[in-house]
């Protein structure tokens, strides 16, 4: 039986160890820099190193590596060991403050999008003090921030910690209006994770899988997720092992595993963690994926974080549970049992409301990747376009407050069972609209449209950045008002009929949805090429200044390396589908049709009846040559397409023509599966791979 109070955190060097093996007056430096954003000194950093190189040795720790995350959407690490030599050939284990302060990785293959040229490729590590270093295998990894020679930034944590500081400068303004002053606002999110499991042996046989994380073919089985039997159902006992393993070893590094569960379709489950600082929840999130992948491997299986590794069921997202809290512990986002004279609760949903509806774009576009297209307006994800879900009782109160009615508290409705040892419950009056891009959820909100592989960095950003810049306009007009209580309440009125379009708290699934989401005039981004254009449009690049998160170099710079990575993943796609068909579906089905052709033939000399032989023949012959067809023309597509320089119009080729043509292979390529012999099909199925016991 383990000790999980005991075993949480063993290999994070977090504040209780600090508080052990730190000098009192080191210590309270730290805490300083970690709670109030103070800079760290050079001796209290030689006092850290010292300390966590002592602790991590005693952890089994020979390295340490500045731990970042550049704009791959994934992690990157390179080990130096802690020796250092000494006179007779021996050596002595050090680690200095400049070294924990600061490394030189070698900048050249990570993406820049022209932010330095090949010979300035050298860029700077710098330790980020808020995120507790930790001890993996054999390394201490250390959270860092990443730039370049020059100064730009290069990475996905910089602009969120820029971004917390902006939300927190702004939600102080508006809070010192109310008589408080708390050190700091921080912003905490909780992302749940969902993903596949499927067998390892069924893994290796899938080159498509291998390549590119989703199956590029397969045929629907007899069952999927029809029987809805699979979510929340009983966990197998394989998946159970895997399940327990992960979260010890998520527990280990101070990773707050909370929640386990089957998802909708088969092979499909989730994780969902406690709330942290946003950008611990970002690391916390990294490094759940990195040990999702890592653990699976013991038990002969393999994680999939594809945002939809199978057609035909449900995909995978990620929600990302977003809230602003003081540094004195207070939800800024509770209403309270008294909503309707909770000032600083409507005002601060106010912000959120005109954030969401003026900045749709920056929401949309943090989302979006290849994979992602894949789910959002498929009826198992939020649409394309971004709205919020407020709940009845939230919503009619702004809606008395902008017509000047009165406001009837809501009271939720009693839900009793009928059967009296059963306690009668009371319905939740912000309960989740599961169809919302954006639902408030009682003291949260849930942006639902995060892609399970997404890194949650961009889209907080975005969220803090729009939040941060509504408060501060709250601010301006506020500050200098003699009755702050009239002027704030006209205002969240003001602000609520300006932006209530972005409400809707009706089904985000019907059709009817689409053309009101248009007669209100919100966008509709539906694919990546077409959400990435909108990045640096110019009141875009005018808010990433003013709040000190970007300059124009860096925003045009995240948008090309984005449109890149897109071109690169459906050219990936498109290859593996030409590659998969030339040289495993269609020799097996011309071996298939040979095999029909010799038997009719055979059959036909007897006198036998082979009309429903011919007729499976000529259906596999026809696919056969409409496969080809649309192999070739595929090929041609994608390398047409691969030739223009521009990469705004080379990424829409993508999507509008190369992604196209591949639905149309796999489309003549899942028939012939069902024609063909399972001995003869190239690859497991997807009964093979969903259906595992």
């Amino acid at each position: 039986m383990i000790n999980v109070p005991e075993l949480f955190g063993s290999m994070v060097f977090n504040e209780h160890v600090m508080r052990d093996r730190l000098p009192k007056d080191v210590f309270a430096a730290l805490q300083s820099t970690i709670k109030a954003g103070k800079s760290v000194s050079s001796e209290v950093a030689d006092a850290v190193a010292c300390a966590m190189k002592d602790w991590a040795i005693e952890k089994g720790a020979t390295h340490y590596t500045h731990w970042f995350q550049p704009m791959t959407g994934i992690t990157a690490e390179k080990h130096d060991s802690f020796i250092d030599p000494e006179d007779g050939g021996a050596v002595i284990m050090k680690f200095s403050g400049k070294q924990l302060i600061k490394g030189e990785p070698d900048a050249s293959s990570f993406p820049s999008g022209g932010l330095r040229s090949t010979f300035e490729a050298r860029g700077y590590t710098a330790w980020d003090p808020t995120s507790y270093a930790f001890v993996k295998g054999s390394v201490l990894y250390i959270p860092t921030a990443f730039i370049s020679y020059s100064g730009q930034v290069l990475d996905k944590k910089t602009p969120l910690l820029r971004s917390m500081n902006s939300l927190s400068d702004a939600a102080l303004r508006v809070l010192k209006l109310f008589g408080k002053t708390p050190e700091r606002v921080t912003a905490s999110v909780g992302s749940e994770q969902e993903y596949f499991l499927i067998p390892r042996e069924l893994y290796k046989k899938r080159p498509d899988l291998i390549i590119t994380g989703r199956t590029l073919f397969g045929a629907k089985p007899p069952k999927g997720q029809e029987l809805e039997d699979h979510y929340f159902g009983n966990i197998k006992s394989k998946v159970l092992e895997y399940m327990e393993d992960l979260d010890r070893e998520l527990w280990k590094l101070g990773i707050y595993a909370k929640t386990r569960h089957n998802e909708v379709a088969p092979a499909q489950h989730e994780l969902a963690p406690i709330y942290a600082t946003v950008n611990i929840a970002t690391d916390h999130n990294q490094l759940t994926m990195s040990v999702m992948r890592k653990v699976a491997k013991k038990h002969d299986l393999v994680c999939l974080l594809h945002e939809k590794p199978f057609a035909g069921v449900n995909g995978s997202g990620k929600h990302n549970n977003w809230s602003i809290s003081t540094s004195d512990g207070e939800n800024l986002l509770e209403p309270g049992k008294d909503l309707k004279n909770n000032l600083q609760f409507m005002l601060f949903l106010t912000a959120v409301i005109k954030a969401v509806d003026e900045h749709q774009d920056l929401l949309r576009l943090s989302v979006a990747t290849a994979g992602n297209d894949h789910r959002l307006g498929a009826h198992e994800a939020p649409p394309a376009i971004i709205s919020m879900f407020l709940g009845d009782e939230i919503t009619d109160l702004l809606e008395t407050l902008a017509s000047g009615k009165e406001y009837k508290n809501h009271h939720g409705n009693k839900l009793s069972t009928g059967v009296e040892s059963v306690p009668v419950i009371y319905e939740d009056t912000t309960d989740r609209n599961r169809t919302s891009p954006f639902a408030f959820t009682g003291n949260k909100f849930e942006f639902r449209s995060l892609g399970s592989s997404t890194n949650i960095a961009c889209p907080n950003v975005m969220i803090n950045a729009a939040v941060a810049d509504a408060l501060n306009y709250f601010a301006d007009r506020l500050e200098n008002e003699k009755d702050f209580c009239k002027a704030a309440l006209a205002l969240i009125k003001e602000t609520y009929e300006k932006h209530k379009r972005i409400v809707f708290n009706g089904d985000n699934y019907a059709d009817e949805w689409q053309t009101e989401a248009k007669k209100r005039g919100l966008l509709d981004l539906k694919g990546t090429p077409e959400a990435l254009s909108y990045y640096d449009r110019q009141e875009n690049l005018e808010l990433f200044k003013r709040l000190k998160i970007y300059n124009n170099e860096e925003v045009r710079a995240r948008k090309d390396i984005l449109l890149e990575n897109y071109c690169k993943v459906i050219s990936i796609e498109a290859q593996t589908m030409c590659e998969i068909t030339q040289k495993q579906i269609l020799p097996a089905a011309v071996r298939f049709s040979t095999m029909l052709a010799d038997n009719v033939s055979r059959l036909s000399i007897l006198g036998v009846n082979v009309a429903a032989q011919t007729e499976v023949l000529n259906a596999v012959a026809d696919l056969i040559n409409d496969a080809y067809a649309a192999e070739k023309k595929l090929c041609e597509l994608q390398l047409a397409v691969k030739t223009e320089a521009d990469l705004q119009r080379k990424a829409d080729g993508c999507h509008d023509k190369v992604f196209a043509a591949m639905q149309d292979l796999r489309a003549y390529c899942d028939r012939l599966e069902t024609l063909l012999p399972k001995e003869l099909w190239p690859f497991p199925t997807y009964g093979d791979l969903l259906l595992y016991v």
